[in-house]
């Protein structure tokens, strides 16, 4: 139990009735978040309070916060934020309860304004219906209930000690029952979703390609060329990712096109599978990043879908938009050119993984994924770019984003302290559908280096190279570039990320001793 802190007397009575209220304030939020998770989970709704004020915020996030979050955070940015609405909410429920002890109705009230928050959150997303309001409904009257009945057993607990002692048990017996009904319900979400249970009952009858040989130049510590699944790369914006069933998944194909088409699973993949290794890049990749992976993908092209539509000649862009709302706008051109671009269902030789797009996403060779990557894609709507705004155009970042040229030195790691004599200096380069025909290094600004290049299949795909150095003891920069099979040699002009991509040569200092 908490010991009331010596000082003056005032200072004494305000922590006798600050501690109690601030426990009562987080309780009753706790059994009212894991009230709305377990009614989430029995409906078999994904989107609960937290996920919708976090997917709230991350649409009107200015789009400096985002890029500084995925610089300071990667792939764990959802985590963190998840993580930041729970402590946000902790701290405004400490407020309520000390509210509510001094003034009960305000804090009542305080508790049901922050119910209606989410609610409206829950709401504002684009694919909410009237079944997801019912979760966060529940949850706000059982932390309405429960903060009231917390703070007057609070109130009641003042100077006998065994009062005091049953209000604390009760409290953190409401955490636990929180924290069970929160656990259940993303146990019963999950399960109710049946999205696992599909996804390995969707056949893909395709003959998955190996790495060619000579793909991996055999260096220990560089990424490997074929990116597992696991640890491939994920940047988008759904803290929930949406749960959709091969059986229920139709795609809109609308517009200005000459028919309107629908297709389910089975017709898209009646029109024919094809396999293609493709890297794909975030255009959030800072210089040297590893917001980059490789795989192979298995998929039907875009443009035979198209083609049963039939684009009209004013058509420019394609519109395609995802089940939770997210909006993406590609050339008609790139999607049309011959390049392999792709509404995959598979990746690395099994069905897409759930936060990876299942069961159908987009895969686009030469384009960064905000305009081309859409993941759990639902609807194309052929149109023109000056007639619409994509989810992140409309945030400052190009309306057309071609990847542009990269490599990065992988071994030997920033700081890394080598042996003089021979050492092998290793990494990959990529510049999507135009290739990769030269990599180069240079030490201490001295002139450049070719460096040795592995076996790629296509222009699609990353390449890796290694170069031997002979290291002489002192400490060294380490710099490379890379020039595309067209000619262009790659800039060494710094750039940030926005608008379109970042530019500069990746630099390591190494210690050869």
């Amino acid at each position: 139990m908490l010991q009331t802190p010596t000082g003056p007397p005032a200072v004494r009575r305000a922590w006798r009735t600050a501690w109690p209220g601030a426990l009562a304030g987080v309780a009753a939020a706790a059994l009212g978040l894991g009230a709305a998770e377990l009614g989430a989970g029995v409906l078999g709704r994904a989107t609960t309070p937290v996920i919708a004020v976090g997917e709230a915020f991350i649409d009107r996030v200015p789009p400096w916060l985002k890029d500084l979050a995925v610089a300071w955070f990667g792939t764990a940015d959802k985590a963190v934020l998840i993580a930041a609405v729970l402590a946000v909410l902790t701290l405004l429920s400490v407020g309520v309860g000390m509210l509510a002890v001094r003034h009960h109705a305000a804090g009542l009230a305080a508790a049901a304004g922050l119910g209606l928050v989410a609610t409206l959150a829950v709401w504002t997303r684009p694919d909410a219906t009237m079944t997801d309001l019912w979760p966060p409904a529940l949850g706000t009257g059982v932390s309405v209930l429960a903060l009231d009945w917390l703070t007057r057993r609070a109130a009641a607990s003042e100077p006998p000690s065994n009062d005091r002692r049953a209000f604390v048990k009760a409290s953190l017996i409401g955490v636990a029952l929180a924290t069970v009904s929160y656990a259940t319900g993303r146990w019963l979400g999950l399960r109710r979703s049946s999205v696992e249970e599909s996804r390995r009952g969707v056949g893909i009858d395709t003959d998955t390609p190996e790495p060619p040989t000579g793909a991996d130049v055999g260096v220990d510590g560089a990424v490997p060329w074929q990116t597992p699944n696991p640890v491939f790369y994920r940047i988008d914006t759904a803290l929930s990712v949406p749960l959709l069933r091969a059986e229920d998944w139709r795609l809109r194909v609308h517009g200005l096109v000459a028919r309107e088409v629908t297709l389910d699973f089975d017709q898209l993949l009646a029109l024919g599978l094809v396999e293609r290794w493709i890297t794909l890049t975030c255009v959030s990749n800072e210089v040297g990043g590893y917001l980059a992976g490789n795989a192979v993908w298995s998929g039907v092209r875009v443009a035979d879908v198209l083609a049963l539509a039939e684009p009209q000649p004013d058509a420019d862009a394609v519109k395609s938009t995802s089940a939770d709302g997210f909006t993406v706008g590609t050339p008609l051109a790139v999607l049309t050119d011959g390049r392999d671009a792709l509404f995959a269902v598979g990746m690395n030789g099994e069905p897409l993984p759930v936060e990876h797009g299942f069961p159908v996403r987009m895969v686009v060779p030469g384009l960064y994924g905000y305009v081309s990557a859409t993941k759990w894609v639902v609807d194309v709507e052929l149109s023109r770019f000056d007639a619409f705004d994509a989810y992140w155009t409309t945030r400052g970042w190009s309306e057309q984003a071609p990847v542009k040229v990269s490599s990065r030195i992988e071994v030997p790691a920033r700081g890394a302290r080598v042996n003089a004599g021979r050492v092998p200096v290793a990494g990959t380069a990529w510049a999507q559908h135009r290739g990769i025909q030269a990599v180069e290094v240079r030490v201490d600004g001295g002139s450049w280096q070719r460096a040795q290049l592995g076996v790629v299949p296509s222009a699609d795909t990353w390449r890796q190279w290694v170069w031997e150095w002979d290291a002489r003891p002192g400490e060294h920069l380490l710099e490379v570039r890379a020039v595309t099979a067209d000619g262009e040699v790659q800039t060494g002009a710094l750039a940030p990320p926005p608008p379109d991509g970042a530019t500069g040569w990746h630099q390591v200092t190494v210690e050869v001793q």
